[in-house]
């Protein structure tokens, strides 16, 4: 990343033609994760598979919603069939495709559905990130949202059986998003913008 993000924004600064690499788009989703997702602990879970080069980072050059179904499938056929102990999660990230929030958020009925065609309910199921995400009943800039703010728009594919071997070992999981909201308050805008500070 050239410059650290707004507190709008974590996007990597885009190439000579205007457009970021799938390189760069990586990288600004690795720092936010090292930064945000496990540097400040939103998620428990997160630094093992991270640590141990499970995550995979998927890049999708589409730019519309069929098309981004169409990745998004053979993503879950592919997480499905790879053993867990070479990739554990995928990151589907969609920089050209629904930008928008609102078209992202109805998009997720058809990742569930998606799901659920493909026999895999039970088994894969798909969290959701974006650069403008807002919880219902709060405001846009709330600092509440940037739990769920990443860099670029993604789909975060995760195993079930993943999930469930997390709810063990940390009994109190339900209160994860609680805390994490508890925690971006104590941070304020202005800790989020210094964490991108190089």
């Amino acid at each position: 990343m050239n410059k650290p993000p707004d507190a709008e924004t974590l996007s990597a600064t885009p190439g000579q033609d205007g457009v970021p690499s799938e390189e760069q788009v990586i990288a600004a989703t690795r720092v936010w994760l090292e930064r945000a997702v496990i540097g400040q602990q939103l998620c428990p879970f997160a630094a093992v598979p991270y640590r141990s080069d499970r995550v995979r980072f998927c890049v999708s050059a589409q730019r519309s919603a069929d098309g981004l179904l169409e990745d998004l499938c053979r993503e879950l056929q592919l997480l499905r069939d790879t053993d867990p102990l070479q990739c554990e999660t995928t990151l589907l990230i969609h920089p050209h495709a629904l930008n928008d929030f609102l078209d992202y958020n109805d998009f997720l009925d058809v990742c569930d559905a998606a799901v659920a065609e493909l026999g895999l309910e039970g088994e894969l199921q798909v969290a959701s990130f974006h650069p403008d995400y807002q919880f219902a009943g709060t405001r846009k800039q709330d600092i509440t949202n940037f739990t769920n703010r990443s860099p670029y728009p993604m789909l975060h594919l995760l195993r079930e059986a993943s999930i469930e071997r997390a709810a063990a070992s940390f009994p109190d999981i339900d209160q994860i998003g609680p805390r994490n909201m508890d925690t971006l308050r104590r941070l304020g805008h202005e800790g989020w913008r210094r964490l991108w500070l190089d």
